[in-house]
């Protein structure tokens, strides 16, 4: 007995050795200048990759390893989305999936039979409807949705986050009156007759959001496992989550404590708000598990190009008289800026329309000052529509172009419409931008698009929709090839996120 309790004591304070496995037989893209391809690859019980080559010559270096037949299959590098909103699709995951309706009577069926669950009285939420999808393509109005629902308030988020749609008996929760000819700050009130129709844009939206009861704190934790799941299936490692409050931080957190997040966060605060003040009194904020971190702000330039929000530096071809919205003053918008740089911190700002991206260089320009030359990695969010000129600026700024590939394959039916075929020279234009020497970080802005990378691989490389549409690709000079796109998603993603004592990829 006692010769085996030794045995156990030395087993308990001897270190233990580290495994290893040698995975053959795969066809693997490093991304590495180096080395771009390998057939072979050996990592350790902790995950660390030790080599990557061929067969014979790892499994030599390795004779003791683990052995894993790859049966031929493609490897690539961890993929990172680098703009989305992990929260929204959490939320989104509660509530009616709109997404894909045809109609407004579609709209209405799904939430009839969504409703049909619900207890009596309580909000009901959707999000993804899209009226560019509708027969007429207008915004649709509180009447389309009283007669399914004249007592039960309906609050419906618009596909991009930017717009809602409302029911009277939502609108009639708002203390405020809606009519009148008067316009909140950063925001639209549709009206018909001085009569507020029922959709509400950019900023207007919140004046419906303050009325609408908070979910649970159990639903939030239900949501977010859900959102995690659904991100981890799609074979996401990492996702850049822009907008995130201090509360769904500290939700996070406990998810991160617990082991639990599945998925690498890399959170930026939502403006300037309490998230932001947080940061600028602590510093920026890092997980010992290295799965969640905070040392950037999003900002808010314009709208969207869909609900025509996005600033424009001439009126919309298909709304004379309208050039968008700036959601945030611009003053305001630099002294945010401001305070970011002074506590050390990335700035991401969300620009879709030429002036709204105009606007963004300017500041960063401003307050950037000598420092433009810097590694401070700030980013424009979208980069949708910019000003031929203005592309350059990117570069000589030293800003990363933080841009969404299915954004352009989405858009394509109504885009030219839009902005006119002028302006399309500037519209997703990411080899321009990668000629121009900009780093192009990819990502998809789920829920407003879907959350499997490869779609947004597939449209970055070939501009067309799952049908193969239109043929040859749209704006085809704008396609990135294969090597490109995959970096776009991985290391081009991931360098954004890192302290900017890392060196440029």
């Amino acid at each position: 007995m006692k010769k085996q309790w030794m045995f156990v004591c030395l087993l308990a304070f001897t270190p233990a050795l580290q495994a290893t496995t040698v995975l053959s037989n795969v066809h693997i893209h490093t991304l590495d200048p180096q080395l771009p391809t390998a057939s072979a690859m050996a990592w350790d019980d902790d995950g660390e990759i030790l080599a990557l080559g061929e067969m014979t010559a790892l499994r030599a270096k390795y004779p003791e390893a683990k052995r894993i037949d790859g049966h031929g299959a493609v490897m690539v590098p961890g993929l990172i989305d680098a703009h989305a909103h992990v929260m929204g699709l959490a939320m989104a995951l509660s509530g009616v999936d709109l997404v894909g309706a045809g109609s407004k009577a579609e709209v209405v069926q799904r939430l009839q039979q969504f409703a049909a669950n619900l207890p009596p009285g309580d909000w009901l939420r959707g999000r993804g409807w899209d009226q560019n999808r509708w027969p007429d393509k207008a915004f649709p109005s509180a009447a389309d949705l009283d007669a399914a629902f004249p007592d039960r308030p309906v609050w419906l988020e618009r596909v991009d986050g930017h717009a809602g749609w409302a029911n009277s008996a939502a609108m009639r929760a708002v203390t405020k009156n809606l009519d009148g000819d008067w316009q909140p700050d950063g925001g639209r009130i549709e009206r018909v007759d001085g009569k507020a129709s029922g959709v509400f844009v950019d900023g207007a939206t919140v004046l419906i959001d303050a009325v609408v009861p908070a979910p649970s704190a159990a639903l939030r934790v239900r949501a977010l496992e859900s959102a995690l799941a659904v991100a981890a299936r799609n074979g996401l490692t990492g996702v850049h989550d822009m907008g995130v409050s201090l509360a769904d931080l500290a939700l996070y957190r406990r998810f991160a404590d617990a082991g639990t997040l599945s998925i690498r966060i890399t959170a930026y605060a939502d403006g300037n708000n309490a998230a932001l003040a947080a940061l600028c009194a602590m510093g920026p904020y890092q997980h010992p598990s290295g799965r969640l971190s905070m040392r950037g702000v999003k900002l808010y330039a314009d709208g969207a190009l869909g609900s025509r929000g996005a600033a424009l530096l001439a009126d919309y071809s298909d709304d004379p008289h309208n050039r968008g919205l700036l959601v945030t003053d611009p003053a305001a918008l630099q002294t945010a800026m401001v305070m970011a740089r002074d506590c050390g911190l990335q700035v991401a700002t969300h620009a879709i329309g030429d002036r709204g991206n105009r606007v963004v260089l300017d500041a960063y320009q401003s307050v950037l000052g000598d420092r433009v030359t810097s590694d401070h990695r700030w980013r424009v969010e979208h980069a949708q529509i910019v000003a031929p000129d203005d592309i350059a600026r990117f570069k000589t700024l030293n800003v990363i172009a933080s841009m969404q590939p299915t954004h352009a394959t989405s858009d394509m039916p109504w885009a030219e419409a839009r902005v006119g075929a002028t302006r399309l020279f500037g519209a997703y234009a990411w080899r321009r931008f990668l000629n121009a020497g900009v780093p192009l970080a990819l990502g998809s802005d789920f829920p407003v698009e879907q959350v499997d990378p490869r779609l947004g691989l597939y449209a970055a490389v070939s501009r067309q929709d799952l049908d193969g549409q239109p043929p040859g690709g749209w704006l085809p000079d704008q396609r990135l090839s294969a090597a490109e796109a995959l970096r776009g998603f991985t290391r081009d993603a991931a360098w954004p996120a890192l302290p900017s004592t890392r060196s440029a990829p």
